[in-house]
């Protein structure tokens, strides 16, 4: 029994009132009123019996008006009209115990005590009278006050025996674990066996570390179930917990036994085995799950997805499992979760290529999957797949229009496309959506990303904002400092900015061979032409890295000083690399820029 719900004074207010109702308030009556209607021959005055009737029936209207409002939850309302029958008659044990009880729920636990006190003291013999007093007691931890009155009660009788259990969890308040199983074993040996009190039961035991009276517990549960296989497994998971798993495994067979396909006791052994390495076994029990045709796909997912999670960092059971999932997907391969858990294994496993068919194969199947179409974008990016991210922002913004990350990757596609208008939109609105995001970081590269697209639409006011935008927060941003430097020489623009920004570029990166060509191109716009063959010649020193661009502009940067020779060299092998810009055959016709 959930002890949340052993001291429910609403359930005891209600059952209360409806075994009592209004008789009781009738029945509580002052005595002088009871020996007014015991005389009732007597030679009394017609005046004094009327307003001896008056009386009672505006107590009885106080009282019953009291009684609405507790009832409706309305206790502040319900205590005044208490309070006046108390000023009648305070002996009056039903208007304490009321009063006390709206005391309760407003939450003034000091203020009812008193209360409470005085209608156990009116009429000891009222369970309920007990009960209220008892729960008072235990929110002021006076626990030992409390097991006296739960104590007393339960000796009236067994039809009281429920209550044991609520004296149970007083005690574990109390620290007094013994006397707590006490109470339990004799609200079992009154009322039969409980699932709930043997569970807590089994807690006790587990933590005093007596395993055997814990598994003694779990023994009875089976008793009480012959034919039910999951208390078996529940048994078997107790004691694999307590490194019993020999033990362990006799109560998983003999589950078996009971139902040969159960999936959670073939995973039980598999986690028996793993312990203990032996992995073949553990593949076998596995299989026999994967292969059971009556559970289905998205269950035996989730169950290879708990054993994934138990493997650890084995490369052996990481094989295994990814072998298994690769069956699994190719007898179930239209249900989405074994697709995901597929592509979640292959990512575990760096294969990024075949994780994202796999993501985007579940995102066919449910595109309603939030965390499918991330990880598809973010390996469409990774890979370099721009067309693939492109087509899958798309397809993922049909399903979250509200989604910045999904928006951002769809402004980083476009813009790789060169369809600058949809980079800005659609980087714009992530802007606009990731406003009171956290992620410094990603908003940086937003702004990073705006300010090439700007660029390539030619609006180089807006441009020139976001490049700064980023510089503000992070000055040392190489992608920022590359562009924003090599934009500006193209469009020969506050050039000494950019050779700011290019030089803290290369000092940075002082062997990137795209980065020196940046810093060497705007010291070629600025007509340092010398500086620049320098720079030019370090990029050059990376042949791995040089591409036909670079070649062009050292071709370029000889012509400007007169070799050309050279230069002519030069443009050929940039014609020959690829990459060189529109002019080069120009240049090698003429062998002039």
């Amino acid at each position: 029994m959930n002890t949340l719900c052993l001291f429910s004074c609403n359930r005891r207010l209600i059952g209360w009132l409806l075994s009592l109702g209004l008789v009781l308030w009738l029945s509580l009556l002052p005595a002088s009123a009871q020996r007014r209607r015991a005389r009732a021959g007597a030679d009394t005055s017609l005046a004094k019996s009327a307003s001896t009737t008056t009386v009672r029936m505006e107590a009885e209207t106080q009282f019953t008006e009291g009684m609405r409002y507790l009832m409706t939850d309305e206790p502040t309302k319900a205590i005044p009209q208490f309070a006046k029958v108390l000023q009648k008659d305070p002996n009056n044990s039903a208007a304490q115990y009321a009063t006390a009880n709206a005391l309760l729920k407003t939450g003034k636990i000091a203020e009812a005590i008193p209360f409470a006190t005085k209608a156990y003291s009116l009429d000891n013999q009222n369970k309920f009278y007990s009960l209220l007093l008892a729960e008072l007691y235990v929110k002021q931890k006076r626990y030992s006050e409390a097991e006296a009155l739960y104590e007393k009660l339960l000796k009236k009788g067994p039809e009281n025996a429920e209550y044991g259990v609520e004296l149970a969890a007083i005690y574990l308040f109390n620290e007094k674990p013994d006397k707590a199983l006490e109470a339990y074993n004799m609200v079992e040996r009154e009322l039969g066996l409980n699932e709930e009190i043997t569970r807590q039961k089994q807690r006790i035991y587990l933590k005093q570390n007596k395993i055997d009276k814990a598994i003694e517990e779990a023994e009875k549960l089976v008793a009480s179930e012959p034919g039910d296989p999951d208390y078996l497994l529940e048994g078997a998971e107790l004691l694999i917990a307590n490194d019993r798993v020999d033990q362990a495994i006799t109560w998983v067979d003999r589950a078996l036994k009971l139902n040969a396909d159960s999936p959670q006791a073939h995973v039980l052994l598999a986690d028996i085995y793993r312990k203990k390495g032996d992995m073949d076994r553990v593949t076998k029990e596995l299989n026999q799950v994967l292969a059971n045709p009556n559970l289905e796909a998205g269950m035996k997912a989730r169950i290879l997805s708990s054993y994934v999670g138990m493997t650890g960092e084995s490369p052996a059971a990481q094989k295994d499992a990814l072998s298994m999932a690769q069956n699994l997907a190719k007898t179930s391969p239209n249900d989405p979760k074994t697709q995901v858990m597929l592509a979640d294994l292959l990512m575990q496993q760096g294969k990024k290529t075949e994780a994202r068919d796999a993501y985007a194969k579940a995102s066919r199947l449910d595109g309603s999957i939030y965390e499918v179409w991330g990880a598809l974008l973010q390996l469409d990016g990774e890979l370099n797949q721009i067309d693939s991210l492109l087509a899958h922002s798309e397809q993922a913004l049909e399903v979250f229009p509200t989604q910045g990350l999904f928006w951002y990757s769809n402004g980083i596609a476009n813009l790789f496309k060169r369809k600058y208008q949809q980079a800005v939109d659609a980087l714009e609105e992530s802007k606009k959506l990731l406003i009171s995001s956290s992620n410094t970081e990603l908003k940086r590269g937003i702004d990073a990303q705006l300010g090439d697209a700007y660029n390539g639409l030619g609006d180089y006011t807006k441009s020139d904002e976001a490049y700064e935008a980023v510089l503000k927060v992070d000055p040392i941003n190489d992608h920022v400092l590359n562009n924003y430097s090599y934009f500006l020489s193209l469009r020969k623009a506050n050039l000494p900015r950019a050779l700011q920004l290019a030089q803290k570029l290369v000092e940075r990166n002082p062997t990137n061979a795209t980065y020196l060509d940046t810093y060497a191109w705007v010291l070629y716009v600025s007509k340092d032409y010398a500086k620049a063959k320098q720079y030019l010649e370090k990029a050059l020193a990376d042949p791995a890295n040089v591409s036909g661009t670079i070649i062009e502009h050292y071709g370029d940067v000889l012509y400007q000083l007169g070799q050309t020779d050279k230069a002519l060299e030069q443009w050929k092998q940039a014609k020959n690399k690829g990459g060189a810009s529109a002019e080069i055959d120009k240049k090698i016709a003429t062998g002039k820029m």
